[in-house]
Formats: structure tokens, sequence, C-alpha cells
């Protein structure tokens, strides 16, 4: 891909949650359409290698963005390195411990919170004020889950804050459009990271079943008998963050294979 050239081509994008799982791939794949990146993420020394290994293009920041001065700080470092912010993706996300509800404990329920709800808007309220606004332009996405829609059981700390997301996304999307910028919701299934395969052991170990035969299962409950890559996580945050959806926004739009269909 010739980055002058490519679908995101002058666009500067941050991308949290940036050293594993989905987002070192979005970031090698928007670096490769053109777009500067910059990786945050709390685990320093991961999210530099990332960097690394795409090279040209891609910056790392280590930030924590549940907290406002680590946020402010990230949004520094990419004003200052590339003079504006285009393109921000909400990936930071962390599942916390299942728990029914009688077992919750507000340590669990805020952690969880914080980090797959308000980090979200914090760093929105940030890019918005350095840069979206002023440029009245900008493509903001918030990563959800199918577990907000269905609302998991042992999950309460988790689907709260992913279903909370999708109303958020269109309270922004309200809030910015008149400025010409947009934000929309991915709202991915399961997907095939470690992270993933640590729960399917976890779930096969709890059900007595070997991993294979947890799999199988899943996997035949799903319409298209599959579930989402990296790589189709990324093909969707790339059509979002690129003009192609110019007029698509306060949108939450799954990529799950299939496992919940909205309508």
């Amino acid at each position: 891909m010739n980055a002058a050239t490519g679908r995101l081509a002058g666009k500067v994008a941050i991308i949290t949650g940036a050293s594993t799982g989905t987002g070192p791939v979005m970031a090698k794949r928007f670096v490769a359409e053109g777009a500067r990146v910059v990786l945050a993420a709390r685990r320093e020394e991961m999210v530099q290698e990332v960097a690394r290994e795409i090279g040209e293009g891609a910056i790392s920041v280590r930030a924590d963005v549940t907290s406002e001065d680590d946020v402010r700080a990230m949004v520094d470092r990419a004003m200052q390195e590339f003079g504006q912010v285009d393109i921000l993706l909400n990936n930071a996300a962390a599942p916390g411990q299942d728990k029914f509800v009688w077992e919750q404990t507000l340590e669990n329920w805020n952690a969880t919170i914080s980090i797959d709800l308000t980090a979200a808007m914090l760093c929105t309220r940030e890019v918005l004020n350095r840069s979206m606004l002023e440029r009245k332009s900008g493509s903001i996405i918030n990563f959800s889950s199918t577990a907000g829609w269905r609302g998991d059981a042992r999950k309460t700390h988790y689907v709260s804050a992913k279903a909370a997301l999708r109303a958020f996304s269109k309270s922004v999307a309200n809030e910015v459009g008149p400025y010409n910028i947009r934000c929309n919701c991915l709202v991915p299934g399961s997907i095939d990271t470690q992270l993933w395969q640590n729960y399917a052991i976890r779930r096969a170990a709890e059900e007595g079943v070997s991993v294979e035969a947890w799999r199988a299962k899943t996997f035949e409950s799903l319409p298209l008998r599959r579930i989402s890559s990296p790589d189709d996580i990324s093909n969707l945050a790339l059509f979002l963050a690129s003009d192609e959806s110019m007029t698509i926004t306060g949108q939450s739009i799954n990529c799950d294979a299939g496992a919940y269909m909205v309508g």
C-alpha cells in the first residue's frame, strides 16, 4: 500500500489498548493505509515493541487511560509529534472478574467501569478539545461487545459498561455532528486472541469438557460457524475511520459472525 494514497493518507490516529489483541493489528493496518499512529497502553515495554515492529509512522506512549493526567499527556504527545488528531479508537478494555451479582465487589465493578467506559469519555473529551472541534473533522470509534446486547450472566460489571458505550456513542454523535465529527460504536463478538483462548480454556475446565469440544460447541451456535479474527475487526475499524463512512454516525455495528442480530 502506498501511504500517500492510502485510505487514511494524511490522518493521525490514537489507538488505546494498543499493546495486545486487536490493537497492534489495527495499528499496522492504519499505518499501511497512510495514517500516522500513536499507540497507547499501560504496559510500556509491550507497546514500545509494537511501535518498533511497525516502524515509521508509529510512536508509543505509556498511558493509563483511566487517569486524566495520562490522557492529557497522550494527546499532548500526538499534538507535539503530528499537530492534529483525526481518529480516536477507544479500544482499551478489561473484562474484570466474572461474578454473579450477589458476589459482585465494588472494586471489581468500579475498576471495570473505569477502563471500559469512563476512559472512553476522558479520551474523547481530550481529542475534541485539543484538535477535532477546532478543525471541524474527526472520527471517534468506541469498542463495545455483544455481551452488552445479550446481558451475559456473571458479567454485570462488563455488560453494563459495554452497553453504556453504545448510548455514549449516540449522545456524542449528536453533540459533535454539527462540527463534522462522527462517533460510532464497533461491537465485536468473540475475537480469536490470546484473551479469548484463555477464556475458552477456563470455560472448558468449568464445564468439564475439552477445549476443542467447547470451541466446537461455541462455533456451532454461530450462523457463520466461526468467530472474528483481529483482521476482521480491523477491516471494520478502518472503514469507520475513513471517509468511506462519511455519513455514518451514532451507529452500533456488530462484527460477530451473526452472534447477535439487531433489528
